[in-house]
């Protein structure tokens, strides 16, 4: 079965691709989108991560004939009224995973509360109509300074307390098991697995 999805983010399709293969989903061929790159972006102004993957899913799924799922994930971190939110990839003006990490602990500074979620909500559609969303979270803290090599985006500020080491410094496997994108790409495929074929 092939499913779309709405990413040109290698470091998104690479996820997508390892969470299917980890829950033995060989029947998932997870493809982007042709040409993806070269449609105008759908603009991202949903109020909630829900929202935007649905105004995704529903967007790019008009440009194929096969299923389609868009994700819309980021950080919430309570001491900052649930910001960055949907804004996490455009948190600071440049819009770089150090300039947004660096202006999270700048805002976090001398605040004793760093309890933060990684939410993800993924959005399955064909053809322009919405067939399902699906929602996956991992609650953890915000460190003072990064840890850990792996990951991407706030992976090396947020440790991950059952396991002791931040998401940057998680093994893929494991990272696929217990975060956000994990839950919700579990979600997606088991009711894919349910669809008719063709």
């Amino acid at each position: 079965m092939i499913l779309r999805c709405a990413t040109s983010n290698a470091g998104k399709l690479a996820e997508f691709r390892l969470a299917a293969a980890a829950l033995g989903c060989e029947w998932a061929d997870i493809r982007p989108l042709d040409n993806v790159s070269a449609l105008p972006p759908c603009e991202e102004d949903g109020a909630d991560f829900e929202e935007n993957a649905v105004k995704k899913a529903l967007y790019y799924s008009a440009y194929c004939e096969d299923f389609l799922f868009a994700d819309d994930s980021g950080l919430e971190v309570d001491a900052l009224g649930g910001a960055p939110g949907v804004r996490s990839a455009r948190y600071s003006p440049e819009g770089t995973d150090e300039a947004n990490n660096r202006l999270l602990l700048e805002r976090l500074a001398g605040s004793p509360d760093r309890r933060a979620r990684f939410v993800c909500v993924i959005a399955l559609a064909r053809k322009g109509q919405l067939i399902a969303t699906f929602r996956g979270s991992a609650e953890g803290v915000i460190l003072d300074a990064p840890r850990g090599a792996g990951g991407f985006g706030y992976d090396p500020l947020f440790y991950y307390e059952p396991l002791g080491l931040t998401f940057a410094e998680l093994d893929p496997d494991t990272k696929m098991r217990v975060s956000h994108r994990g839950e919700a790409l579990r979600r997606l495929f088991d009711y894919c697995a349910r669809l008719p074929r063709g």
